[in-house]
């Protein structure tokens, strides 16, 4: 499989998708014709959506799933695909409801370039159990693509407001982990991303990450093979 798993659309106050332009152009290579599935958008309605990620991208052609017929041959035609961020349970209903779930995850595993950001790197590991979004549609299962054999916890930070009493985000990873102690959840901070080409995994970025394992935490780096994690952890 070829994946870019990007953490977040923006990094501080830069334009949208721009920290992540570099990254995308070498996922796709030659490639100019690229599939959207906005379905992560709720505050945004998906026409609109698109337009936002075609003027990011200029250099693409991109066009949105929800504008065809015929969704499904739209995906198992589609040269890469890019799925945006929003709402993952969202996301994740939409592509349960609209029956597009198994032919998103053969189209993928058959080699066709995928790009994710914040909810749509999120329903790349094993379930959308650690994302940061709140539940506000059920979908029909919490199983996500299983592209990667771990969690993933998109826009990950240890930052604490002064005076804030509810849980860090490192806390409520660990409840994940107590309860499910053998799966990994790999944190990514905004601006950096997962790559997975083949059994190669890197993180990209300049930050490094944090894997939670049961009760350990450990730091991830930058640019180095991490494909350690794309097998089941004792």
């Amino acid at each position: 499989m070829n994946l870019l798993m990007l953490s977040s659309s923006r990094v501080a106050d830069e334009h949208y998708l721009a920290h992540a332009r570099d990254m995308i152009f070498a996922q796709l290579g030659p490639i100019k014709d690229v599939l959207f599935i906005p379905f992560a958008g709720v505050t945004i309605d998906w026409d609109s959506y698109t337009a936002k990620v075609q003027a990011a991208l200029p250099e693409l052609n991109i066009s949105g799933i929800q504008q065809f017929a015929d969704p499904a041959q739209a995906l198992r035609d589609a040269r890469a695909i890019a799925v945006g961020g929003g709402n993952t349970f969202n996301l994740l209903h939409q592509l349960y409801s609209q029956e597009l779930f198994t032919d998103l995850q053969d189209k993928v595993r058959q080699g066709c370039p995928y790009i994710g950001w914040s909810a749509g790197s999120n329903i790349c590991g094993q379930t959308i159990c650690t994302t940061n979004d709140m539940p506000i549609v059920q979908p029909e299962s919490f199983n996500a693509l299983n592209f990667v054999p771990f969690q993933l916890n998109p826009h990950y930070t240890d930052y604490q407001p002064p005076g804030h009493n509810g849980e860090t985000r490192a806390q409520r990873i660990e409840e994940y982990c107590t309860l499910n102690p053998k799966t990994p959840v790999l944190a990514i901070r905004e601006g950096t991303a997962l790559k997975l080409t083949g059994n190669q995994l890197n993180l990209l970025g300049q930050l490094s990450g944090v894997v939670f394992h049961g009760k350990r935490q450990s730091e991830l780096q930058p640019h180095n093979d991490i494909c350690a994690y794309l097998t089941t952890l004792d």
